[in-house]
């Protein structure tokens, strides 16, 4: 398949609109349109209906493996041409939203001063942004065993290093009946009320220890304030790092799992990788 039809099949059922997909790319709708209907004859099926514009089911089904295939020729081009590209001082990481740890903005800061500019994004999205040439490398958070990496999308030949691990606590409201202990297991909170937000998905509190952990409220933000006041309002507990300014944060020792951050790149040359070093000390 022509990567080109591709990527107009995937903006046309992005968008819901062959005339906003013209827009997008450049392009006239009558080349939108004949675009799609080439690689519709190329596979012999139609892949969208027309009116309401919206994917068949082999539409649908090409969609699961048209980003990735995309995405992984971005991926190409991009390694490609950064490890031809001049050296600059000007750099772009992208961040989850918790993985600039204190210690790690103290790296970030050391010599020599580059312009840096830090993209803030979702867990999900980082390994694609510096895979895909947006940023010269990334820093993922995300609660896994120690020393365990962090599950993320096969997005191309990436190097990933762990770079900071930190303790995690249970963040619960001032006057909870568990305020005061001195630890606690996940076990004994199956059965809790728990904010589900990017930081902390509930999925992830299953796999880890099983069934259970009941969704109080859904914030799809990534604000850390805005999760410790729904916290602080009673709607539900959630784990953070502990050094998170927590209403009540209480350690949690049992299982042992960590908040960690992982560093992301590709090919690698000057400042990028100096800077690369010297967040992985």
């Amino acid at each position: 398949m022509d990567p080109h039809l591709l990527r107009t099949f995937v903006t046309v059922a992005r968008r819901g609109s062959f005339s906003a997909a013209a827009e997008e790319l450049g392009y006239t709708q009558s080349a939108v349109s004949q675009q799609v209907a080439t690689l519709e004859a190329d596979l012999g099926l139609a892949l969208l209906r027309r009116r309401p514009v919206e994917p068949t089911r082999a539409g649908a089904r090409l969609l699961e493996h048209a980003e990735p295939l995309l995405l992984r020729l971005r991926a190409a081009r991009a390694d490609v041409l950064r490890a031809e590209a001049a050296p600059s001082s000007r750099l772009t990481i992208a961040v989850s939203p918790l993985a600039v740890t204190p210690d790690l903005a103290v790296r970030l800061a050391g010599p020599p001063r580059l312009d840096l500019t830090i993209r803030a994004t979702s867990r999900d999205e980082v390994a694609a942004v510096v895979a895909s040439g947006e940023a010269d490398l990334g820093l993922v958070d995300g609660v896994a065993a120690p020393s365990d990496p962090l599950r993320l999308p096969d997005v191309g030949p990436l190097t990933t290093l762990g770079v900071a691990e930190r303790d995690l606590a249970v963040a619960l409201p001032e006057g909870h009946p568990l305020a005061g202990r001195a630890g606690l297991r996940l076990a004994d909170l199956v059965d809790a009320l728990w904010l589900q937000t990017p930081l902390c998905p509930v999925e992830r509190l299953r796999d880890i220890a099983g069934d259970g952990f009941r969704i109080g409220l859904t914030y799809t933000g990534d604000d850390l304030h805005t999760v410790l006041r729904l916290v602080a309002a009673g709607h539900g507990l959630t784990l953070l790092p502990a050094d998170s300014p927590a209403p009540a944060g209480v350690p949690l020792v049992d299982p042992r799992v960590v908040h960690r951050v992982e560093l992301l790149h590709g090919t690698l040359t000057g400042h990028a990788q100096r800077l690369a070093e010297r967040l992985r000390q």
